[in-house]
């Protein structure tokens, strides 16, 4: 098997006396689709946040391409591949639609962040950005300041964003939490586009089974912050203690 992109090592966090994540250790690979799942308190989220670099790690290492990338934060980690779409919207409200993803092809591209600068001059990036938003379907809303977007356009427009980005790690955290059936479709299409190009690793947490079956290549499962089972969906779904107590009552089978 090719090397892992992504790489824990005992990765740890402890929130005073309470182990929030505990000792995880996990590869994750080019090509492949993983969905981390667990009952809520399971250290999901936690999880990510040590891998993406919004927190600390009281031990343990994350390795990206087999290089140690544990006290680096969450910009450098953006630098170096990592992309991730939060679970709550992480974007510029006072900034349009538009302004939002080109801020994020023009970092791509590595030209200044300024974003005064002046953007007709800049043809190819504009041309991206509406690219993005056509794929996310928010091409009419373009003009529109993200802060008068609804719950699941902003989601969309994280998703445009992390897209532009280009990232070869992409984590969506429940990418379709608050949408509304008509805005689901949407947003999966989308990652089932960029798994199906096999050169992106991808993360998920997700809560609904539906989601999971449909995408997952990989199921992890943590509870209490300890990775208690680890492999493809069919044998994780069907074990007892998954069963019993990590994936919920029968409604969210």
């Amino acid at each position: 098997m090719s090397q892992p992109s992504l790489s824990t090592r005992d990765l740890s966090i402890r929130f005073g006396g309470h182990v929030a994540v505990n000792q995880v250790t996990a590869d994750f690979y080019p090509g492949t689709l993983t969905v981390i799942v667990g009952p809520n308190g399971a250290g999901k989220t936690t999880y990510f946040n040590l891998m993406s670099g919004q927190l600390p790690a009281t031990s343990g290492s994350v390795y990206l391409n087999g290089v140690d990338i544990t006290k680096h934060g969450a910009a450098k980690r953006t630098r170096l591949g990592i992309g991730r779409a939060f679970q709550l919207t992480n974007l510029f409200p006072h900034l349009t639609v538009m302004e939002n993803v080109r801020l994020a092809v023009q970092s791509r591209a590595g030209i200044g962040m300024n974003i005064w600068s002046i953007w007709s001059n800049h043809t190819e990036l504009l041309e991206r950005a509406q690219h993005y938003l056509e794929r996310v379907a928010l091409a009419d809303r373009r003009a529109a300041y993200v802060a008068a977007l609804s719950h699941g356009d902003k989601r969309k427009l994280e998703v445009a964003i992390l897209l532009a980005l280009e990232p070869a790690v992409m984590m969506f955290d429940e990418p379709t939490a608050g949408m509304s059936v008509d805005e689901v479709p949407v947003v999966l299409d989308l990652i089932h586009q960029v798994k199906a190009e096999r050169n992106k690793t991808i993360l998920l947490v997700e809560h609904k089974m539906d989601v999971v079956r449909s995408l997952a290549d990989r199921i992890i499962v943590l509870h209490n912050g300890t990775l208690v089972a680890d492999g493809n969906p069919a044998e994780v779904m069907a074990s007892a203690i998954v069963q019993e107590a990590y994936l919920g009552t029968p409604e969210h089978a």
